[in-house]
């Protein structure tokens, strides 16, 4: 990676915590926010070091006097030490918990980011053995993060925020070659981490550039992954899908052609650096591939959606915000589905389907005839935003801070395709269940990954209590029974319910689900709830509320060594 700049530290982390009282029936819990209370036995303690001498301000949101967390800067740029449980862990969960997501909206005097997904990463720890607890966090470091703290704002094209736009034609013609070789594109990984089958740990957004290998222990940043491959490096195909499928034996994604509308389904084999091509499907509408945040599979398929909230090329090439940041709404061009077979590449359905607004995917799997038993259709269910992107402007940060108590989150529902596989010309697209039953908000969804691409029962996720201006419960749904449980704690705002199965279980819901909240009073913690019965069992408590983040991943205790070998390309 580039050398690195001093990264700041804005505050000291403090030896002992103040925290807030609990008063909680669970599924609804209260907190007094103005009360305070000595810490806990087995206190917080600081971090060994916290690297960087400079201080910057980071400025807590206020809603109404009460202060939160979520969308506030992360109060310094590394933390960790023991953590206090509430509760009882229970003994088999023995392993680490890892969350990333934005963390850091301002730095130096460069200004605030506008936009949720803006946010440089930042990388949280929560590892259980023997029913304790210990944390940490700490900012990826990416170019995009490094340069901005040496130049006092943002330098690199980011979700939202453009670089102010070149005067001169040999600036603009600069810009416009930066661009299309991906230069002036962030690196900033703050999506998802996933542990890869070889013990490696990722950390990833969409552009290729963001592939980020870190040390999920100390959380710090190894180097970039180089592939190996040249994919990346075709012109106008610097994008990648946020949400890689990851196995113990390879990596699944998906990659955007911009120059000739279309998409490359990709794999590459635990171990090592290289993708391989599974096959492309053309877009059927255009004038670009439609936004590929993420994808579905099932045991024999690749999913490949095409919505009509399309990546916007003038956009960034001539660094100036499309629409909807760097996409363009564009109904009139269609919406499809593809699918394609992972063994041959080949494309074995490819239907029309009603305008849809989906950012995550839940599964996927394949209908069976009654006759032959072979497959006759493939189920995707995703969160869908009834085709409206409204969505994505919700996000802005400004509004998350200052909308808490107004109804303006859009309606969701759990939208279920059904792809025939007989070469039908249209699929059908259709609700799950009543988005009554999580409040007509849903999202940031987990399932138990045994069941990944196979028929499946439950799936956890952040639903919505109204008013709200963003989902702001833990809901369980059960897609045979067409039901919901549903967790609440009033102004709090959870991040996405993450599922750990209990080893050796054969129920699909037998485990818990983690997801780490921000409270009322700056507060925050990691909640543990029992996954069949989506009762409170313990909550995991930082010295001071996190920032929104948004997906993580687990990794068990039994692999967590060995993890890099001589192979890995880094910088």
């Amino acid at each position: 990676m580039a050398a690195k700049a001093r990264l700041p530290t804005l505050c000291a982390a403090p030896s002992t915590c103040t925290l807030l009282p609990s008063l909680r029936s669970p599924q609804t819990n209260s907190m007094a926010a103005t009360a305070t209370a000595t810490a806990r036995r087995n206190p917080a303690r600081p971090a060994k070091a916290a690297t960087g001498p400079q201080e910057a301000a980071a400025a807590p949101a206020r809603d109404g006097g009460t202060e939160l967390s979520a969308w506030t800067s992360v109060r310094q740029e590394r933390w960790e030490g023991e953590l206090p449980v509430e509760g009882r862990l229970p003994d088999w969960l023995s392993g680490t918990y890892l969350r990333n997501g934005p963390g850091l909206w301002n730095v130096g005097g460069g200004g605030a980011f506008h936009h949720l997904f803006d946010g440089y990463a930042t990388l949280v720890r929560v590892s259980f053995r023997r029913g304790r607890a210990t944390g940490a966090h700490r900012q990826v470091e990416s170019d995009a993060y490094v340069s901005a703290v040496a130049s006092g704002g943002p330098v690199l094209r980011e979700f939202s925020q453009c670089p102010d736009k070149p005067g001169s034609l040999l600036g603009r013609m600069s810009n416009a070659v930066g661009i299309l070789s991906g230069a002036a594109l962030t690196d900033n990984p703050n999506s998802a981490v996933l542990p890869l089958g070889d013990g490696r740990v990722l950390c990833l957004t969409e552009t290729t550039k963001s592939s980020v290998l870190v040390e999920p222990e100390t959380l710090a940043t190894v180097g970039k992954l180089r592939y190996a491959d040249g994919l990346g490096g075709m012109m106008m195909m610097m994008i990648q899908s946020a949400h890689p499928i990851v196995t113990e034996s390879e990596l699944l994604t998906v990659l955007p052609d911009l120059a000739r509308p279309g998409h490359l389904v990709v794999r590459m084999a635990a171990g090592s650096d290289e993708r391989e091509v599974i096959g492309r499907v053309d877009c059927r509408g255009g004038p670009t591939p439609g936004w590929m945040h993420s994808f579905a599979v099932t045991e024999n398929y690749v999913v490949v959606p095409e919505m009509p909230l399309r990546y916007s090329a003038s956009s960034l090439i001539k660094c100036e915000p499309a629409p909807y940041y760097a996409f363009e709404w564009l109904p009139a061009s269609g919406s499809y589905m593809h699918v394609m077979c992972r063994s041959t590449g080949k494309t074995v359905a490819s239907v029309e389907v009603p305008p849809f607004m989906a950012i995550h995917y839940i599964n996927a799997y394949e209908e069976r005839g009654e006759d032959d038993g072979r497959a006759a259709a493939v189920i995707v269910d995703c969160c869908e935003h009834y085709g409206d992107p409204a969505i994505i402007e919700t996000l802005v940060l400004h509004r998350l801070r200052s909308l808490r108590d107004k109804d303006v989150l859009p309606n969701a529902r759990v939208g279920r395709f059904r792809i025939p596989l007989d070469g039908s010309p249209f699929g059908e697209l259709d609700t799950a269940l009543d988005p009554e039953e999580h409040g007509r908000g849903i999202d940031m969804c987990s399932i138990n990954p045994a069941y990944l691409g196979k028929r499946y029962q439950y799936a956890y996720a952040c639903g919505a209590r109204r008013p709200c201006n963003f989902p702001n419960t833990l809901t369980k749904i059960d897609l045979v029974e067409k039901t919901a449980m549903n967790w609440h704690e009033e102004g709090a705002v959870p991040s996405e319910p993450f599922f750990v199965a209990r080893p050796g279980a054969t129920d699909e819901d037998d485990g818990v689900v983690i997801s780490i909240v921000s409270a009322l009073g700056g507060d925050g913690y990691a909640l543990v709830l029992d996954a069949a019965t989506f009762q409170e069992i313990a909550r995991v408590r930082f010295p001071y509320g996190l920032p929104y983040g948004f997906h993580g991943c687990w990794i068990p205790d039994k692999i967590l060594t060995g993890r890099f070998d001589g192979n890995t390309q880094v910088d």
